[in-house]
């Protein structure tokens, strides 16, 4: 439960912890945030770090002059890119022995209800998942499973990443120290996972109206 507590903590007031760990640990901020865009995108396992809040929270500190958006941008591109590749590889190649069982790292209703947006969407998934938390992490898995032609992928997936990164980090960048916005970033920070969620929370409000 502490380990809970700490990493909403870390969520909520996510501006504060960032721009503690910029002071801390200088250049190799980028190295820790491509990390995370990474594995958020990359690894079926962590689905739940905060890639969109994250991205604004990155684009107002470069609004402050504490990072550099000409290199953080092109950076957590290629972060985004990099885990795309690497979840399809994992779900084209040894996708189908991993989805056999459940465990409490790998969460077959999340592969589930990622499969039924890929069957409506098609290719278009990956670039609308980008949008979407724990879809965005499933969708490069399940286009792997059912062996989406790679280069159509790989468009999609750069098309999804450009979009995505830039879009949060320039609205953090030129929204994120605007007074009235800075001094209630936590708040922001929650308007954005609201948002990110709407989609997911509409979803399960549908499966139980047909559902009763």
């Amino acid at each position: 439960m502490d380990l809970l507590t700490a990493f909403i903590d870390i969520v909520l007031h996510l501006d504060t912890h960032l721009l503690g760990l910029t002071q801390q640990y200088g250049v190799w901020i980028y190295a820790i945030l491509f990390l995370i865009i990474y594995c958020e995108t990359g690894l079926v396992v962590t689905p739940f770090l905060p890639g969109d809040s994250l991205l604004f929270v990155a684009g107002a500190l470069c609004g402050m002059g504490s990072l550099e958006i000409k290199l953080l941008a092109p950076l957590l591109m290629l972060a985004a890119f990099s885990g795309d590749n690497t979840n399809y590889w994992i779900g084209r190649l040894i996708g189908k022995q991993l989805v056999k069982s459940d465990s409490r790292f790998f969460k077959r209703e999340y592969l589930d209800k990622t499969h039924a947006f890929y069957k409506k969407h098609g290719g278009r998934t990956i670039l609308f998942a980008r949008f979407l938390p724990i879809f965005r992490t499933f969708a490069p898995f399940v286009a792997g499973i059912g062996r989406m032609h790679y280069r159509l992928f790989m468009l999609f997936s750069v098309l999804g990443s450009l979009a995505w990164v830039c879009g949060l980090t320039v609205a953090g960048y030129f929204f994120g120290n605007i007074p009235v916005i800075k001094n209630n970033l936590t708040l922001m920070i929650i308007s954005i996972i609201i948002l990110s969620l709407l989609p997911a929370i509409r979803e399960f409000i549908r499966h139980r109206r047909q559902g009763g």
